[in-house]
């Protein structure tokens, strides 16, 4: 497989899937569209390992593995899928654009790094301003784009945890292995919820929808995840920092085309003051120390 096809794979479906949450929902309920994904991804990831020959050990070092991504894969997933339900898909991906600096401050907190500068500073402070300037389309805190929105920022900042929680418990398990145990977690804890709530398996869906779960199930969560990995052992960081900043854009796009969203002067403003905001986290600090040594070196 050439890296350029799998960047390109990465970029058109992490811009599709949060699309495809949206529609998940519809007429089924976003609970069961989630539960139903979580469930059929489960089973594609365990043929996959079998047929791949590995195995999910069950020692005591291997569950706690299970759990660090399994838990918050459980809670970004549901807090996602009900959010997607009261704002545009476009916003699902800005949103979850955020990931990196909610990352690097929880490592910075849980991990002990020291690795904010002012540049990292900068760049989480513009992210925030302009997801200030999202927010300020519905200044009604009872709204559901509100709370959506609200749900939508603790599903990123959920999946930032779990992704310093993998980091912290320093186990040189096989990524798929670990997505694979995950999905295990998540699912189980997915349908214990639907039993509570009293969520019913419906007896028909419109065929979008069920396109829709398959497609997040197959390509969201199993082929992405795949492609991803294969990425981050074949390209540079900088490379992988694009994702974040072309994604948002590309399903705004798309979220616009296929399902009719309006994009407003406020979410390209605050859209742009974020994706500014991750450029300068991403990279400001690279290119100060290059131009610092540029400049030493003429001196």
């Amino acid at each position: 497989m050439s890296v350029p096809f799998a960047f390109v794979g990465i970029v058109f479906i992490w811009s599709t899937t949060p699309l495809a949450i949206k529609w998940s929902g519809d007429d089924v309920g976003f609970l069961f569209g989630v539960a139903a994904r979580m469930a059929i991804a489960l089973v594609l990831s365990i043929a996959i390992v079998a047929l791949i020959r590995k195995t999910l050990p069950l020692d005591k070092k291997s569950l706690h593995v299970y759990l660090s991504v399994g838990i918050p894969m459980y809670a970004a997933m549901l807090l996602c899928y009900w959010g997607a339900q009261h704002v545009s898909s476009g916003l699902v991906s800005v949103v979850f654009g955020l990931t990196p600096i909610f990352t690097g401050l929880a490592a910075n907190i849980w991990l002990a790094e020291k690795s904010f500068s002012v540049f990292k500073v900068l760049g989480m402070l513009f992210g925030m301003l302009g997801l200030s300037v999202i927010f300020q389309e519905s200044l009604d805190f009872q709204s559901a784009a509100t709370i959506g929105l609200f749900a939508l920022l603790a599903a990123t900042i959920f999946h930032s945890f779990g992704t310093v929680w993998f980091k912290k418990v320093g186990s040189e398990m096989p990524a798929f292995v670990a997505n694979t145990g995950g999905l295990v977690v998540s699912t189980i804890l997915l349908v214990i919820t639907g039993i509570i709530m009293g969520v019913e398996v419906p007896t028909r869906a419109p065929n979008y929808v069920i396109s829709a779960i398959l497609y997040a199930a197959i390509f969201g969560s199993v082929v992405g995840a795949v492609l991803f990995y294969y990425s981050l052992k074949k390209v540079n960081a900088t490379t992988i920092g694009l994702l974040p900043l072309i994604t948002p854009v590309a399903a705004l796009f798309i979220g616009q085309l296929f399902n009719g969203e309006i994009i407003s002067t406020n979410t390209i403003n605050g859209t742009a003051t974020i994706l500014m905001g991750l450029a300068v986290y991403q990279w400001a600090d690279s290119f100060y120390l290059k131009f610092k040594s540029v400049r030493v070196s003429t001196d």
